[in-house]
């Protein structure tokens, strides 16, 4: 017997599992001996890929806008930019003459308690710390999808510009992170709305980058903005800086993406019955919104017609406005799928990736969320995962009428199922 955790909020929910049920636990590979967070930064930033050091592009009395995820996101800001800042100080840039901004994308505002947790107390009490808004933007050019670059209004007329984030997979631009942190991080919701259009496209998918059209659109910014220095991260299971690059925002963050790959990237050769993925609790389980990135990656694992166990505590509900209309709306999932084609909204395009994962498997979700709420998603809703499980076997063992083939992910969110079939020697 198996004891499998997962992550849920800030705790843990636990299933066992028989051994003759358990295919694997798809989890990151290591990329050998850890070293000190702080250091593989450090090393980054030290030797950037495709640019100048951090200190030799700024001069002394420009402005700086250094652009972070925000609270939806698991990118420790905290632990990188006192590196960041130590470089900008060094080049003689001062203090004041640097903002920092969390990019919200389509997300909630954030509180002053939630921005200081971003970026650590001592950072927070020297410099400027900020949201974007997208009521201050102004438009820096228009890309050749006709996605209009409303940026910002002070990061656009920053005199340098510094990005910081985290790579993962991206269930339609192929990754997180480079370019991302402007184009949606500090946007409108119409230049996203734009760009994320293009999800229904082929080339539009998780773990893909070159070729990718939302990738290429999103890249399509510096013809009109330049992003002088990236820093981006690649955490491990437990949300710790695992690796680190840095320089320009699209050749090292490919140099990124290769490392995610071989971290995170999972070949499996059978698909199973019942997969049960989490994101691993929070930030990445705060609502539907963000827990859903679990489920789009537990698809490419399962069987058409199996069960996939999703648990994420959700703990703000379905995270998002349109996304809760549409969900409201909507009487079947096939409606869902049909609208997005007719009529891309973003949010929209959430309630119709999660319909469309619902037609290949049935979705149970462990969660928080008021039975009514999970229902609209199309899901059988649990509060507990052993009971879900407990009833997904017996669901689908008594369908195959032997024993039922699982999966486990728990870093669901980041890790990518590809399924190949066994090489015939």
């Amino acid at each position: 017997m198996s004891i499998i955790e997962f992550g849920y909020g800030h705790g843990k929910m636990t299933v066992e599992i028989e051994e003759k049920n358990l295919i694997a636990s798809l989890m990151p590979r290591s990329e050998g001996e850890a070293a000190a967070e702080k250091e593989v930064v450090a090393k980054a930033m030290a030797s950037p890929i495709g640019t100048q050091k951090l200190r030799e592009i700024i001069s002394s009395g420009q402005s700086v806008a250094v652009v972070i995820s925000d609270v939806t996101r698991p990118c420790p800001s905290y632990k990188i930019l006192p590196s960041v800042l130590a470089e900008l100080n060094g080049a003689g840039v001062k203090d004041e003459d640097i903002l920092i901004v969390s990019g919200l994308g389509s997300h909630r505002k954030q509180t002053d308690a939630e921005r200081e947790r971003l970026v650590g107390a001592e950072v927070f009490r020297r410099v400027r710390v900020i949201d974007s808004d997208p009521e201050d933007c102004v438009q820096v050019g228009v890309s050749s999808h006709g996605t209009p670059f409303d940026v910002f209004r002070p990061v656009a007329e920053a005199d340098v510009r510094v990005v910081i984030g985290n790579i993962d997979y991206h269930y339609f631009a192929g990754y997180s992170g480079g370019c991302k942190a402007i184009v949606p991080g500090v946007c409108t919701r119409a230049t996203i709305e734009r760009n994320h259009s293009m999800m229904l496209l082929d080339d539009a998918r998780v773990g893909k980058a070159d070729g990718n059209p939302v990738r290429a659109d999103i890249e399509e910014i510096l013809n009109y903005l330049s992003i002088d220095f990236m820093v981006n991260v690649i955490l491990n299971e437990k949300k710790e800086i695992a690796a680190a690059v840095a320089g320009h925002p699209v050749r090292a963050h490919r140099e990124g993406c290769a490392i995610l790959d071989r971290v995170y990237k999972q070949y499996i050769d059978r698909l199973a019955d019942i997969v049960i993925a989490s994101p691993g609790g929070l930030p990445k389980d705060l609502n539907v919104y963000q827990t859903q990135k679990a489920l789009d990656n537990a698809q490419w694992a399962v069987k058409d017609g199996g069960i996939i166990i999703l648990v994420g505590e959700c703990r703000e509900g379905y995270g998002e406005a349109t996304f809760a209309a549409w969900l409201s709306e909507a009487n079947s999932p096939d409606e869902l799928i049909d609208r997005i084609g007719r009529e891309f909204r973003l949010g929209g395009h959430k309630a119709a990736a999660i319909a469309k994962v619902t037609k290949k498997a049935d979705v149970y979700l462990v969660s928080s969320l008021p039975k009514e709420m999970a229902e609209k998603l199309y899901v059988t809703p649990f509060d507990d995962l052993q009971t879900a499980y407990n009833a997904a076997l017996a669901k689908m063992e008594k369908e195959k009428g032997e024993p039922a083939g699982v999966y486990c992910m728990t870093v669901g969110g980041t890790t990518l199922p590809c399924f190949r079939e066994k090489e015939h020697e």
